[in-house]
């Protein structure tokens, strides 16, 4: 048995400790938590730690299999910019180095505290990392093509990739068929997408209005995205043009997933928050947001409106993105930055939006809160002045 305590414990499933005890045996399972108490605690067993004590941090959204590209994609080019640069350069690296880097980002996010990931792949290579189990990962397998006729062979490909994942380490009930983004999917295959996740009660994720140049995609067919598809030789008649913005001109297809995490929402505003309100009955028990702002602030260079998604009452998860478009994969980092930009908001939530939350979502029923019977991890956080996140603020990876 192990014993922690700390200034505070945030267990997230209840009120914060003042000077809680946390036990755990060998396998990292809590046995017990409690305020100290010189009756049931002995002092001298008891591993005393200045700071705060929280679950271990989920990453409810990440592109692993892009790691090899840090410091390689321009910051503040916008998306055009970005996916211009992204297909220039993403496959100009040996499988050595694609996998070398998978290696050493997991490992990144290891010391970082993260303990599970809500993962994107395009292709298998993350496969064989994931096999060593040293995260728990939800893959998310992430399908795209503007052009219908594709849209039955991009859909059994990524069956098929599905199958592969299985093969390799029997997880086929932690992954799914996803969406990569609203303008990037015929609406021949966000159907078959949907009919999937509606026969085996998948959740899914898509990319939502991390741009205003997606919405001006699907309102008027112009803009830069539009300008840069028809340039990239994408036929016009392809980019779907339906006088509303991409998450109204998308979502309505995807009603049938039991979950659905929409990711990013740079752009996202109460009419939006209306219109799921209106177009899914039990929209807040089924729409997760998550907010990666770092890399928000990496490729757009601004943040989520965090009023708006806070009063949509939909639990909001926190994501990294990937290192193409940040700076490290770190989850306390993504903390700070939403601390510093909206000091209102208090700890006890940015923390259930960095554990609880995307555990919900995922399924990972044994992480996101320290309950007795749960593995979830434990991070210690230090230097929070005044129970507030800033930048002298550290994590400690306890288990």
């Amino acid at each position: 048995m192990r014993q922690f305590s700390a200034d505070y414990i945030f267990p997230i499933s209840s009120p914060p400790i003042k000077n809680g005890v946390v036990t755990v045996n060998e396998d990292g399972v809590i046995v017990d938590i409690s305020e100290y108490s010189n009756t049931q605690h002995s002092a001298s067993n008891i591993q005393k730690l200045n700071g705060i004590i929280c679950p271990g941090f989920v990453n409810a959204h990440c592109h692993l299999e892009l790691s090899h590209l840090k410091n390689k994609v321009s910051e503040h080019k916008g998306m055009t910019g970005f996916i211009s640069e992204l297909i220039e350069k993403r496959n100009n690296f040996s499988k050595e180095e694609i996998q070398k880097s998978i290696e050493v980002a997991e490992q990144q996010m290891i010391c970082n505290g993260i303990v599970a990931v809500g993962d994107i792949s395009n292709n298998n290579s993350t496969f064989k990392q994931k096999t060593k189990e040293n995260l728990s990962y939800y893959t998310f397998i992430e399908i795209f093509s503007l052009d219908p006729s594709k849209a039955t062979m991009v859909y059994e490909n990524g069956l098929n990739l599905q199958k592969e994942l299985s093969q390799f380490n029997n997880q086929s009930n932690s992954s799914s068929l996803s969406p990569h983004a609203p303008y990037t999917m015929s609406v021949d295959l966000l159907k078959l997408i949907n009919k999937n996740v509606k026969q085996h009660s998948s959740i899914i994720t898509i990319h939502n209005q991390e741009s205003k140049e997606e919405s001006e995609l699907f309102e008027s067919n112009s803009g830069a995205m539009y300008d840069t598809f028809k340039a990239m030789g994408i036929t016009i008649d392809w980019m779907r043009k339906t006088g509303k913005n991409s998450l109204q001109s998308t979502l309505p297809y995807l009603k049938d997933a039991s979950k659905i995490l929409l990711v990013h929402n740079t752009f996202t505003t109460e009419k939006d928050v209306d219109f799921l309100k209106s177009e899914i009955p039990d929209f807040q028990s089924k729409i997760f947001f998550c907010t990666c702002p770092n890399a928000n602030m990496y490729i757009e260079n601004t943040l989520p409106n965090y009023d708006v998604l806070i009063g949509s009452g939909c639990a909001i998860t926190i994501g990294t993105d990937s290192l193409a478009s940040n700076w490290n994969l770190s989850i306390l980092d993504e903390l700070k930055t939403i601390s510093k930009h909206n000091p209102s908001i208090d700890l006890n939530t940015l923390l259930t939006w960095a554990t609880k939350n995307g555990a919900d979502f995922l399924n990972l029923n044994q992480l996101g809160t320290i309950e007795k019977g749960k593995k979830p991890g434990l991070n210690l956080l230090k230097n929070c002045a005044d129970g507030k996140l800033n930048e002298e603020t550290k994590l400690l990876k306890l288990i």
